[in-house]
């Protein structure tokens, strides 16, 4: 008997020392089977480990993991490393999971790679911009590229919230205030972070975030409390998410905010009732940094006790950071306030997808140097974000056809803080992008004007302060000039997480400049870069050419020099509504109607006294360096069936002497219904590129589903009765018919 146990032990040893092996040894049985033998073997501290999510100070101080987290990696109790990356630094921490500890379970690595890994593409909002869908896709897929090269794993991103105050400056990392529109770029942006197949070196896995509405935060400040409808949530906010969920996405984050006075990290409704229950969710549920602990300020938690308990029984499987499951998950065990069931269902669910990524099979087929030194900023990828960049860029004014300009000959004054910047064009968020690498506006138009064109330069301010020193010199440059180019905007730090702002104006004393530059009686044009939606009624109205850059990434300046030149005849829409004022916000289109709707004849009515309700720019707006006209709106019939499908065409032409790209937009308005309805809602949109004098005949069809809501039984259904369907240029200039759904 004795010997028999001695053998068994030696046995259990070797099988140990050997996982990546044994997982070749039992693929004839399958991902369960191994998942299930490994759990078998796990001590709760082990299985409490790989729910565990710990960050390195590689941004800090290089390729550095914290003290502490060595020790834990070699015991089992962290089972996966954030901001850790290079292919060497991820082979070393993975050599100490795989060699050193008991169960040798490779660790997963991740990291916030959300516009870009080493070549940064544009912001997302930026990119949102393009309505380029595949576009958006191989960005996606390109970062993952580069970043899997690097030895991650894994992504944190998209973030798919839908965002509708520009005051919250995480409205820079998603798709804007449109949930048509954001659920399919959702779509694209996983399938292009998770590529062809899980498991395969180029692919990272993705993280739907932030989950759920925590782009609906209170007077749009970071973090802040969120009160919305069960309605709302589900009209405007979760759409995105089970379009993630629904492509595939791997992994969820929640969110930092409270629903209706429940912590989204300790909201069983979402995490279990809708994303597992009713999505079919199969991956695993990610906190955000440190939110398990968070919820003792919320007032929902009397301790990390309480609050680990109500995370791990509401549906979270790994803490991110806040050291709650490691400190408190065993001793809960223990008091029979959390079962063994619930923290090994989370386990497998990481199991599994370490499984998918093959770290069983070879933990270190990430970590491969030399894959990281040739796929890290390709020529390829760099020729992607130039494309990326110039499609993200959206023409707001171009009074009396200033732009392009002419770069043959004459001056040129370039002039502002961001002209000649390398930092701020990386934006928020920029993953491992090197500002050295970045071409500036200056760069750009130098290497594009022809030697009989003069550039003249001068910064003329800074971005946010009031020193006024170098209005002078600017000035005088201006007045040599024939024409002004301003490049002004936020620094990227001003947008993005824990970048809440009160004030949309241009920062600092750039406006001042700008009235200068405008006194010059030069002609100017105006580049924005920023992360989100300014408020610029004086430049509107002062400023002949406005030119919306957002942060474009590594190849800014090449971008934005093609576009001011006519190399590249602008095509960007808004992805978001730009107010005229703050007072206004949120403005965006798909409001709903009131039962006093404005008429600016009567007092009495939903109005302001002082500005006009409609924003300054509306959402999908964008101009072009041509003409496009809309005519001929038809419907192939003027009521259909549930059965049926509608098909709306529209003539559209260009009218001018540019070839250019023309975003349709289809909008559609329920007149009646059980529920009141928003008074447009984007459902359809495609991108022509037309020859000039070249006219195309656009043709949508609407099905059922099109004109389904929830209705006042929150029912997903569509209501016999009459519609508005609108087609045209965005969310304000419309051709309209009418038609009827009726029963049969």
């Amino acid at each position: 008997m004795q010997m028999v146990k001695k053998v068994g032990r030696m046995l259990c040893m070797c099988v140990m020392m050997s996982l990546p092996a044994m997982a070749q040894n039992i693929a004839s049985d399958g991902e369960e089977a191994f998942v299930e033998q490994l759990l078998s073997r796990m001590t709760l501290e082990e299985k409490i480990g790989q729910l565990t999510l710990y960050t390195s100070d590689y941004d800090v101080s290089g390729p550095f993991l914290r003290a502490g987290y060595l020790d834990d990696i070699k015991a089992g109790r962290v089972g996966a490393i954030f901001n850790a990356f290079t292919a060497a630094f991820t082979r070393k921490l993975q050599t100490m999971a795989v060699e050193q500890t008991r169960l040798k379970v490779p660790l997963l690595f991740g990291y916030d790679v959300i516009h870009g890994f080493r070549t940064i593409f544009p912001i997302p909002l930026g990119e949102a911009a393009s309505w380029d869908l595949a576009a958006i896709e191989k960005s996606a897929r390109i970062a993952a590229t580069e970043a899997s090269a690097a030895g991650l794993h894994w992504t944190f991103a998209p973030m798919v919230d839908i965002a509708r105050d520009p005051r919250w400056g995480r409205i820079a990392e998603g798709a804007g205030e449109d949930t048509y529109l954001g659920s399919l770029i959702a779509r694209a942006r996983v399938q292009g972070f998770q590529g062809q197949a899980i498991g395969r070196d180029d692919t990272l896995l993705a993280c739907a975030k932030h989950f759920a509405a925590y782009g609906a935060a209170e007077a749009g400040r970071d973090y802040n409390s969120v009160d919305i409808s069960e309605r709302t949530l589900r009209e405007v906010y979760l759409p995105p998410f089970q379009a993630a969920v629904d492509a595939g996405a791997a992994t969820i984050m929640t969110s930092f905010n409270e629903i209706s006075g429940i912590p989204s990290t300790g909201n069983r409704h979402l995490l279990t009732d809708i994303l597992r229950n009713e999505w079919k969710f199969q991956g695993f549920v990610v906190t955000d940094y440190t939110s398990i602990n968070e919820m003792i300020n919320h007032g929902f938690a009397a301790n990390e006790a309480e609050a680990g308990e109500l995370a791990i029984n509401s549906g979270v499987d790994m803490d991110m950071q806040g050291a709650i499951f490691q400190n408190e998950l065993a001793k809960l065990v223990a008091q029979q306030r959390v079962s063994v069931a619930a923290i090994d269902a989370a386990v497998r669910r990481i199991l599994r997808l370490k499984y998918k990524l093959g770290l069983f099979a070879n933990p270190f087929a990430y970590s491969d140097e030399t894959r990281e030194k040739t796929r890290i900023m390709a020529p390829e990828h760099l020729q992607a974000a130039f494309e990326m960049a110039k499609k993200a860029i959206v023409l707001l004014k171009n009074d009396g056809n200033l732009l392009p300009l002419a770069k043959n000959g004459g001056t040129i004054a370039l002039i502002g803080p961001l002209a000649d910047n390398r930092h701020e064009p990386l934006g928020s968020w920029c993953g491992a992008g090197d500002w050295q690498h970045v071409m500036t506006i200056r760069q750009g138009l130098a290497a594009r004007l022809s030697p009989g064109c003069k550039l003249l330069y001068a910064k003329g301010c800074n971005i946010n302060d009031t020193a006024r020193d170098g209005f002078a010199e600017a000035v005088q440059l201006a007045q040599q000039a024939d024409v002004i180019v301003a490049a002004m905007g936020e620094e990227a730090i001003m947008s993005g997480e824990a970048a809440s702002r009160a004030n949309l104006n241009l920062p600092g004393v750039q406006e001042e400049l700008l009235r200068e530059l405008k006194a010059s009686g030069k002609p100017v044009v105006l580049i924005l870069m920023n992360g989100r939606p300014l408020t610029i009624p004086w430049a509107a109205e002062h400023i002949p050419a406005i030119v919306e850059c957002w942060f474009l990434g590594t190849q800014s300046g090449h971008a934005i020099a093609e576009v001011l030149l006519g190399d590249y005849n602008p095509s960007g829409r808004l992805p978001v509504s730009f107010p005229r004022t703050i007072g206004q916000i949120p403005v965006y289109y798909n409001h709903k109607n009131t039962g006093r709707p404005l008429d600016v004849n009567n007092k009495y009515t939903s109005k302001y006294l002082d500005v006009a309700n409609s924003p300054l720019y509306p959402f999908g707006f964008g101009l072009s360096y041509t003409r496009f006209s809309y005519a001929n709106l038809t419907l192939n019939q003027a009521a259909m069936t549930p059965a049926d499908k509608l098909v709306v065409s529209v003539e559209v032409k260009n009218c001018g002497e540019r070839a250019g790209t023309e975003t349709v937009q289809l909008y559609l308005r329920d007149e009646f219904a059980s529920v009141t309805r928003p008074v447009k809602e984007l459902k359809k949109f495609c991108q022509i590129t037309l020859q000039p004098g070249e006219s195309q005949n656009v043709a949508f069809a609407l099905a059922l589903n099109d004109l389904s809501f929830y209705d006042r039984n929150m029912q997903w259904t569509a209501e016999p009765g009459t519609f508005v369907v609108m087609v045209g240029a965005n969310a304000s200039d419309l051709l309209s018919a009418r038609f009827e759904l009726r029963k049969r």
